[in-house]
């Protein structure tokens, strides 16, 4: 995989409800980083006394962060409304030659911030609320 643009990796939130996607507007940074709890099933009968994890159980969640300068007044007002709200919409993380993460996701951080001279900032945290879906980006072989 080629070197990636790190604009390209997008936020997107479901503006209506129905599936119509925007681009949060006016990050400069974002994160996404995935979560997996383990289960520890360790005895005094484990070979050697190494710890034994117990294999597909444990809470899995992702969580999503974001920073950056207010650019369109559309996606920072839907934003600020859902965290009010506590709404849990379906956000998108398009991460460049690699896919798309969908899900339901809840806005646990809303910060604003600004100096004297320079511009206002916001930042914005996320955390999975439910299954995500993975849609891999075709590979195109030469």
């Amino acid at each position: 995989m080629a070197v990636q643009n790190g604009r390209d990796l997008l936020i997107k939130m479901d503006m209506t409800g129905d599936g119509s996607f925007a681009t949060v507007a006016g990050l400069r940074a974002t994160r996404l980083a995935f979560n997996a709890d383990t289960v520890d099933v360790t005895s005094v009968a484990s070979e050697g006394g190494w710890r034994e994890l117990l294999g597909g159980a444990g809470v899995r969640s992702a969580s999503i962060s974001g920073s950056g300068v207010f650019r369109d007044e559309a996606t920072d007002a839907r934003a600020r409304q859902a965290f009010f709200d506590g709404e849990v919409p379906r956000f998108q993380v398009v991460i460049p030659g690699f896919g798309t993460v969908e899900g339901p996701f809840q806005i646990t951080g809303l910060e604003y911030a600004g100096s004297y001279n320079g511009e206002a900032t916001y930042e914005l945290s996320l955390a999975s609320a439910g299954a995500l879906s993975f849609l891999a980006v075709a590979v195109v072989e030469p």
